[in-house]
């Protein structure tokens, strides 16, 4: 995700398709699938980009359909999608030189983020959701540790300058979350999904 211009975003010719029904991951913790059942629940509204448009997303500026090569992790890992986000949920205070904000919004019911999976005919699938939080927001909240969902810790995400590989998204420090609705067989709160593709997006 990109520091660039956050808003102003014309988005057309876009559908919606199915959601893909799966079985959960072995090991996934009752609280983990139920959780999952009552987001995706919460949120089936967005399974129409334009609903999502409606409410105040708006797609990535960059353009980008994020996978894990690109952002130097193997690449069996699959794929996060096309994020589309709400600017004032996260907290976005500026956009360069890196994204970063006063955001502290933990509510999955809610999210920040959606997730979605470009299809070759040009639609938008829905397959997840995230949360994110900036770790100095977080810590000034009081916070000494990061959050948690079902017993697991937010991913911490933070640039390297000694790489090549931008590892935190042109974001400043963060703590994030992801939660799919797509079977993922490395858990469905993993950050990279190896059965979402962005082999179909048109940047």
């Amino acid at each position: 995700m990109r520091a660039v211009m956050w808003g102003g975003v014309i988005l057309a010719g876009l559908t919606t398709a199915p959601l893909v029904a799966a079985s959960p991951p072995p090991g996934q913790n009752a609280e983990a699938t139920a959780l999952i059942e009552s987001v995706r629940a919460a949120t089936r509204r967005f399974e129409d980009v334009n609903a999502a448009l409606a409410a105040g997303y708006v797609p990535d500026p960059s353009g980008e359909c994020v996978t894990a090569e690109a952002h130097g992790a193997p690449a069996e890992l699959g794929a996060m999608g096309i994020h589309y986000l709400r600017p004032d949920l996260l907290g976005i205070t500026v956009t360069a030189p890196r994204v970063d904000g006063t955001g502290t919004h933990t509510d999955f019911m809610n999210p920040a983020i959606l997730l979605y999976e470009p299809q070759e005919d040009g639609s938008l699938v829905l397959v997840g959701v995230e949360n994110l939080v900036f770790r100095k927001a977080w810590e000034s909240a009081g916070h000494s540790a990061p959050p948690v969902l079902a017993g697991r810790n937010w991913e911490y995400m933070v640039d390297d300058p000694a790489t090549p590989t931008e590892e935190a998204h042109h974001f400043e420090a963060h703590y994030d979350q992801h939660l799919w609705f797509r079977n993922n067989p490395n858990g469905n709160l993993e950050p990279f999904n190896p059965t979402v593709t962005c082999r179909h997006h048109k940047a």
